[in-house]
């Protein structure tokens, strides 16, 4: 390891949301004894840590990104015992143990909240974000919430308004105020203390913002009709990403500095900018990696792609997910139309193996498994209810995991009714399933994992001479002693991609479904034929 990184530098990692991981007691929501249960099928990718999104008490109008109590396990998830043997199993297992911190925000039924909103004085008095009306009674300025509306709500009984960036039960936390600050450097030492290698770091970019509270400047629209979320028909630049997000962020790494080996990892927005504020945001005194979803919000094109490994001063610095609990499933949202689903999801499974920095996989994508399609009257997540049928929110990619094809509710539960229906398509890719077929995304999955772990060139060394040609993305990974050519046709159709030297190029042995063709070099060493949706891994044994 190079000096000053952290073992999440290369790392792979698993995303567990929980309350649709695995549920043991049969209430229908996902619990910690499930996560615990399944640290085995988690090891077995081959990954080196896993990241687990909120268990903490919470009304769940957000799904666990509206908190309680920081500091404890909610009723329906289990007990804090259990989140202890979760990490205990997880270090026997050699994974690393992640956990959200949510640091901008609470639940309006915080005791935090309950106690800042009944006056203007007293000790939580100044914890959130409060601001007196204009003469007309209209809030403080034209700020909108990322979920719709403003990002204002009255509150009559300290007759202020009160910010909110996302929900109206989401208020935001002052982080100027040094006693705020306090109290979530002591949250993050409780969990260091019990033993987590680290924390995910919710929406960073809103930790801040302008503090005369100026009205964002609009956007010049020229299309017929104005986008589904109002949110971008502004400027950003005065809600959100202001400087000062970099000193919270130093105080929390602080605090991780007090414990050897813990690791911060940040959630950036998808707002113009992202690979300048993981450079900006990442360093000795900032997070160790950031990832952002605006790459997963792109189309999937090799262009894009070399965009974001040339738009980053740090690539190393960089966290790839290509599906999360917030967007829809890779599966669905990139595979182009009438493409090989399983030839899809190996050449996702390679170029996530070949990339630099930090990988995490989300629960199921190492199934394959595509976003579910659900009825209004299904869903949970105010955000898809809001915009629905145009946006369906987040619950496609939230529904449960298939442990077993054949048993009710695919294994997630014995409960009648799940907290969000278990996809009928999703029962044929289920782990069971999966685990009896040689060639599977789950096999997949596992050998592109072990293929990253075995060279040094993927998982320490740097990127150079990244570039697309049509539908081929290809760049170098180079460590002491190994280098590496990747290429990815992203076309469910043959490429060709014109090699610049001619040493020797060893292929490695990427994973491939059964019956797929292997890309190949021609006879005069000088074009590299790719097949549809495929990818190549040379190690270079020669000079140029």
């Amino acid at each position: 390891m190079a000096p000053g990184s952290s073992w999440l530098r290369g790392a792979a990692l698993y995303q567990i949301y929980p309350l649709s991981f695995l549920d043991r007691n049969g209430d229908g929501w996902g619990d910690l004894d499930g996560v615990l249960d399944g640290i085995d099928h988690v090891a077995s990718l081959g990954v080196d840590g896993v990241w687990i999104s909120p268990f903490y008490p919470s009304p769940l109008k957000d799904f666990g990104y509206d908190i309680t109590d920081h500091r404890a396990i909610d009723p329906r998830m289990g007990r804090l015992a259990t989140f202890d043997h979760i990490v205990h199993k997880a270090h026997l297992r050699g994974l690393k143990v992640i956990v959200d911190l949510v640091c901008g925000h609470t639940s309006d039924a915080h005791p935090w909240f309950a106690a800042s909103r009944r006056a203007r004085d007293g000790e939580f008095a100044d914890w959130y974000v409060w601001a007196d009306p204009r003469p007309d009674g209209t809030p403080p300025n034209n700020w909108l919430s990322v979920f719709g509306g403003a990002a204002w709500t009255w509150e009559p009984r300290r007759r202020q308004y009160y910010l909110h960036h996302f929900l109206s039960s989401q208020p935001s936390l002052n982080l100027h105020n040094p006693v705020v600050m306090q109290a979530l450097c002591d949250t993050a030492a409780f969990w260091l203390e019990r033993g987590v290698d680290g924390f995910r770091i919710d929406a960073v970019d809103f930790f801040a913002h302008d503090p005369q509270l100026r009205s964002n400047p609009s956007v010049v629209w020229n299309a017929p009709e104005p986008p589904l979320k109002p949110f971008a028909l502004q400027r950003h630049l005065y809600d959100m990403m202001h400087p000062s997000v970099r000193d919270v962020v130093a105080r929390l790494r602080e605090v991780v500095d007090r414990y050897p080996g813990r690791v911060l990892l940040g959630e950036l927005s998808s707002q113009p900018g992202a690979g300048q504020r993981i450079a900006s945001y990442c360093g000795p005194q900032g997070l160790h990696a950031a990832y952002t979803l605006a790459l997963a919000k792109q189309p999937f094109t090799a262009k894009g792609f070399a965009s974001a490994l040339n738009g980053t001063p740090r690539p190393e610095s960089i966290c790839w997910s290509f599906s999360n609990h917030d967007v829809e499933r890779a599966a669905s949202r990139w595979l182009p139309a009438g493409a090989d689903p399983e030839r899809f999801n190996a050449l996702l499974a390679s170029l996530f193996a070949a990339l630099p920095g930090t990988v995490c996989l989300y629960q199921g994508e190492e199934l394959a498994l595509p976003n579910a399609a659900l009825e209004h009257h299904q869903l949970r997540d105010p955000f898809g209810i809001t915009y629905w049928p145009e946006f369906q929110g987040r619950d496609g990619s939230r529904t449960p995991i298939p442990w077993r094809s054949d048993a009710s509710n695919a294994g997630f539960s014995t409960a009648r009714e799940p907290w969000l229906p278990v996809a009928e398509t999703h029962r044929a890719l289920a782990v069971d399933a999966q685990e009896r077929r040689p060639g599977s995304p789950l096999d997949i999955w596992r050998q592109a994992f072990r293929v990253r772990r075995n060279h040094a060139a993927l998982t320490a060394g740097g990127v150079e001479a990244v570039e697309d040609k049509g539908s081929v993305l290809a760049f170098e990974r180079v460590a002491d002693g190994e280098s590496l050519l990747a290429a990815f046709n992203f076309a469910d159709e043959p490429a060709e991609y014109s090699l610049k030297r001619k040493p020797q190029l060893v292929a490695l042995d990427l994973p491939r479904p059964p019956g797929a063709p292997a890309p190949e070099v021609t006879a005069d060493g000088r074009t590299l034929v790719l097949p549809p949706l495929s990818a190549f891994l040379g190690l270079r044994t020669g000079a140029g």
